[in-house]
C-alpha cells in the first residue's frame, strides 16, 4: 500500500519528524484561500498528490508568492493529467493538491529506510546529494550512496546515526536533531511494517534546521491487518477491477495485454504470463486464485477477468494440488452460466482430480479449447486472439 505525500507527512509528524507548516489538501480551487490562511505566511508551495516521482518537471509542483498566483496554480492543477517518467506514458489525474508553507532551503539530503533482501535486514540509505532520483545517482556516483544496516527490533543505533551525520556533513549544532530524526525514521519503518520510508529531500533550512520536505511510505499489504487505520484509507493506485478482486480475496493486477489469465499459485501465474509472451501474445492480467480457492472464488475470478474490455481470450491454467481440478471446472461452469462468454476459452488442467475436471467440462457442452500443456495452451490462446 503506497501512501500519498500528505499521508506520509501526517505520519512523520506523529513520530516527531519535522515537516513544513501545512494548509492541508484541497480538492477544489475555491478551497485555496482557507488553505493558505492555515499554512501561514507565504510564499507557499502547491504539490499534486499522485503516486509518481518527477512531479515538478511535469508541472505538479508550483511555488507561489501571492494569493492570486496560488489560485491560478490551483485552477491549473486540480483535475490536470500529469505524466512523469514513472507513469509509463499514462497520465494520472490530480484530484488532491497539498498546500504547504515554503521552506528556505540551504541544503538537500536524501535519506530512506528500505528492506535489504540480500542481507535480510532493514537498511538506512542516505546521500548528501538529495533532491534527485536516487536510482540515477546510484548509477552515476555509487560512492555517494551511504548505507547503515539496522537491527530489525531496535532500529538504528545512536552511533550509526552519528556516523551518518558526520559523512553527510550535518552541522554540529544539528547533530542531536539528526540522531532523533534518524531514530524516528527507523521507528516509522519498523512499527508500520513498511517496505520503504523515504524523505527526498531532507533539507537544512537557512537557519540550519532539519525538515522533511517530501515523504514517501510504502506499507506491506500483508501487514495491513495490524494497521486498521491505514487499511481504511482509500487505495488510490488500484483500478476498479483490482479493488473488486481484493474484496473477494483474489490476487489480481491489471496489465496491458488481451489474454486474460486465471491461474492458481503466484509462481505458476508468472510462468503462464512469460509463456504467453514467448508464444507471441500479451497477458491482460496477473490473477492468482490461490491454492485453496472455492468454486465461488473461481466464479468471481472469471467475472473479474471478463470485466476488462481488452480481453479477447481467456486462458485457464490450473495445476491441482491443494486446489482440485474439479473445483476449478465447477467454478468455470457456474461463471459461464452467469456471464455471457463472448471470447474464446482455453483450459489446461493438470494434477489432483484432473480427469474428473476434464470430464465435467467435456459433458457441459461448453464451447472451449482444451490444452495438454502450458506451451500448448499459450499457443492456442495467442492463435485465438489473432483469428
Amino acid at each position: 500500500m503506497k501512501l500519498l505525500e500528505y499521508e506520509a507527512k501526517e505520519i512523520f509528524a506523529k513520530y516527531g519528524i519535522p515537516v513544513p507548516r501545512t494548509g492541508g489538501v484541497i480538492t477544489k480551487p475555491a478551497q485555496i484561500k482557507a488553505a493558505l490562511k492555515k499554512a501561514g505566511k507565504g510564499p507557499w508551495v502547491l504539490k499534486a498528490q499522485v503516486l509518481a516521482g518527477g512531479r515538478g518537471k511535469a508541472g505538479g509542483v508550483k511555488l507561489v508568492n501571492t494569493r492570486a498566483e496560488a489560485l491560478a496554480a490551483a485552477k491549473a492543477m486540480v483535475g490536470m493529467k500529469i505524466a512523469t517518467h514513472q507513469t509509463q506514458g499514462a497520465g494520472l489525474t490530480v484530484r488532491e493538491v497539498l498546500v504547504d508553507q515554503a521552506a528556505p532551503i540551504a541544503r538537500e539530503i536524501y535519506i530512506s529506510v528500505a528492506l535489504d533482501r540480500k542481507s535480510e535486514c532493514p537498511v538506512m540509505i542516505a546521500s548528501a546529494e538529495g533532491g534527485m532520483q536516487i536510482e540515477e545517482l546510484a548509477l552515476s556516483k555509487p560512492e555517494a550512496i551511504l548505507k547503515e544496516k539496522l537491527c530489525a527490533l531496535r532500529g538504528i543505533e545512536p552511533f550509526q546515526a552519528r556516523r551518518l551525520a558526520f559523512k553527510l556533513g550535518i552541522p554540529p549544532s544539528e547533530l542531536g536533531s539528526f540522531v532523533r530524526f534518524a531514530t524516528a525514521l527507523s521507528r516509522t519503518f519498523l512499527e508500520l511494517d513498511a517496505s520503504l520510508v523515504e524523505v527526498n529531500p531532507l533539507i537544512l533550512t537557512a537557519e540550519g534546521k532539519l525538515m522533511a520536505l517530501d515523504g514517501k511510505i510504502v506499507v506491506d499489504d500483508n501487514a495491513l491487518f495490524r494497521h486498521a487505520a491505514l487499511a481504511e484509507r482509500p487505495d488510490v493506485e488500484s483500478s476498479a477491477i483490482e479493488l473488486a478482486a481484493k474484496k473477494v480475496g483474489i490476487n489480481y493486477i491489471g496489465l496491458d495485454g488481451d489474454i486474460g489469465c486465471m491461474v492458481n499459485g503466484a509462481g505458476l501465474a508468472m510462468a503462464t504470463m512469460d509463456t504467453v509472451a514467448l508464444a507471441g501474445g500479451m497477458p491482460a492480467n496477473f490473477l492468482d486464485v490461490g491454492g485453496g480457492a472455492t468454486a465461488d472464488q473461481v466464479t468471481a475470478a472469471f467475472k473479474i477477468i471478463l470485466k476488462d474490455p481488452k480481453v479477447k481470450a481467456v486462458l485457464i491454467n490450473i495445476f491441482g494440488g491443494i486446489m482440485k481440478c474439479d473445483v476449478i471446472a465447477q467454478g468455470v461452469l457456474e461463471a459461464v452460466k452467469k456471464v455471457k462468454l463472448e471470447v474464446p476459452l482455453i483450459v489446461r488442467l493438470e494434477g489432483t482430480n484432473v480427469e474428473v475436471g476434464r470430464d465435467l467440462l467435456r459433458r457441459s457442452g461448453l464451447k472451449l479449447t482444451s490444452a495438454e500443456s502450458l506451451w500448448d495452451a499459450a499457443q492456442k490462446a495467442v492463435a485465438a486472439v489473432k483469428r
